[in-house]
Order: structure tokens, then C-alpha cells, then sequence
């Protein structure tokens, strides 16, 4: 009995790998196809994201955020306050900190292009319980913390 159970979870395992890299794949498409739609890469589009939802950032908070290099956030920043989707401001309190801040007036439709997703996102979580809910919501949680550990261990400079 204890064989089918460990096979069983075997399985499940695999079942479970293969869907989370399915899963991964569709969102790296989703955010090309967005990225294009809306003229960015994925990774600015994605920082537009965390600016969105967190507020003015740093330079160092964005990496901290996103696990890529300060070099690369640099990069990333200046590709977006070409395309005036950001701008770079002096900190209120430390006018020696620089804080990055979104345009907002320049990204006023980019909301409606992901009306689809939220939509379809909002049916399905209508079909799982609150205590369901509650699991998955701490799985997305705790395989974030997961790939974000991974991505800076990928930019981490060689000593």
C-alpha cells in the first residue's frame, strides 16, 4: 500500500512540475505579447507592474524586487525614461536618494489590454473555496520567494 501511495505522489510530483512549467511559460508569453502590444520588454513591463502596485521605488529596491543586477535595473530604468513611462525624482526627505516614479498620464490604456486576464482570473477563482483559496494563495506566495531567490542567485557577480 505505502508503494502506491510513494508512486502516487511520484506522479503527482511530476503532474505538478509539468504544470508549473506550463504555467511559467504562458506567463512569459502573456507579458511578450504585452510587452509588444504596449512597445516594452517583458522586464519593463514588469517593473511598470511593480511600480504600479508599490509605489515610487529605488534603484536598489527595484533590484531587490526584481533579484536582477543593479546594472541591469540601471539599464531598464534609463530604457523607460526614454519611452517616458518613468521618471527619475529626488527623494522628498534625502535629496540624495533618486526614486523612480511612473508616468501615469502615459500609461492610461495599458489598463484595458488586461481587462481579459482579470476577467478570466476573477471566474476561476469563483470555483475554489476560501480555504482553498488560502492554499493556493500560499503556494503562489512561497514559489515567488522560490524563483526570486533563484534569479538573484543567477545575477549574483563572481567574485
Amino acid at each position: 500500500m505505502s508503494r502506491d501511495i510513494s508512486e502516487h505522489r511520484k506522479n503527482l510530483l511530476e503532474a505538478l512540475s509539468m504544470a508549473g512549467r506550463d504555467n511559467s511559460n504562458a506567463a512569459v508569453m502573456y507579458h511578450t505579447a504585452m510587452g509588444e502590444r504596449m512597445g516594452l520588454g517583458a522586464s519593463e513591463e514588469k517593473t511598470l507592474d511593480l511600480l504600479q502596485r508599490l509605489g515610487p521605488l529605488t534603484a536598489g529596491e527595484i533590484s531587490q524586487h526584481t533579484g536582477l543586477a543593479p546594472a541591469s535595473i540601471s539599464g531598464l530604468i534609463d530604457r523607460l525614461e526614454a519611452k517616458w513611462l518613468v521618471r527619475r525624482v529626488r527623494h522628498e526627505k534625502d535629496r540624495r536618494r533618486v526614486i523612480v516614479e511612473i508616468n501615469h498620464e502615459r500609461i492610461a490604456g495599458f489598463g484595458e489590454l488586461f481587462e481579459p486576464l482579470v476577467t478570466g482570473l476573477t471566474e476561476l477563482y469563483a470555483g475554489y473555496s476560501d480555504q482553498e483559496l488560502e492554499v493556493i494563495l500560499d503556494f503562489l506566495q512561497r514559489a515567488t520567494a522560490v524563483q526570486r531567490a533563484a534569479t538573484a542567485k543567477l545575477t549574483e557577480r563572481s567574485s
